[in-house]
């Protein structure tokens, strides 16, 4: 597993990448081994994913009635999504780089996305605290996930451009695969699954 210290270079490259640097490249390892290893981030997140299913069980709890208890599987199964939310869209976006012929990018792809997943994952979890703990605060908390959600979507957007080269159409049908059905495969596992709140 990664050190603290090796996580925290990974950051800066992606960081550096964002902003255009392509030294950021250096901080990264996209070998084989690197591509294996960045799935570690998926461990890196779960101390943040802890926080958001709690927040996601509060909230479904208030739709049920009171006394309503409930146990490990209802954890589990939010564990299950956000393994589908992970592994679908970089299986989308394989399938994209193979149709587009440059599959030999693709191994840059699942290193940055993976990386990047574990700030955000922290700025989401903290986001779900602050929910649980201040709910008075719902409306400028729902902006603060907007203003996330757009961060999050111009970091990948950037990283991209600097992976894929001046390619907008390229980068925006990788970014879409990469973040849309995240989205839409959450809403319907969530009803699939019997964790849907609402």
């Amino acid at each position: 597993m990664p050190t603290y210290s090796e996580v925290r270079l990974y950051l800066d490259g992606l960081w550096l990448l964002v902003r255009g640097d392509p030294q950021g490249f250096r901080f990264l390892d996209i070998s084989d081994r690197g591509v294996m290893r960045s799935f570690w981030a998926i461990l890196w997140c779960l101390p943040a994913s802890a926080l958001s299913w709690f927040w996601w069980r509060s909230l479904y709890l208030d739709g049920m009635p009171a006394g309503t208890r409930l146990g490990g599987m209802f954890f589990f199964r939010l564990a299950m999504l956000e393994v589908f939310n992970w592994f679908v869209p970089l299986i989308l976006a394989a399938v994209l780089c193979l149709m587009l012929g440059i599959q030999r990018r693709f191994p840059a792809i699942v290193v940055t996305v993976n990386w990047l997943s574990v700030p955000f994952a922290y700025a989401y979890g903290l986001l779900s605290l602050c929910v649980m703990l201040l709910p008075g605060l719902k409306g400028g908390l729902a902006v603060i996930w907007l203003v996330l959600m757009l961060a999050l979507i111009v970091s990948i957007s950037r990283i991209l451009r600097m992976i894929c080269g001046p390619q907008p159409l390229m980068v925006a049908a990788l970014a879409t695969a990469l973040i849309v059905p995240a989205m839409l495969i959450s809403d319907i596992l969530e009803r699939f699954l019997g964790v849907y709140p609402f």
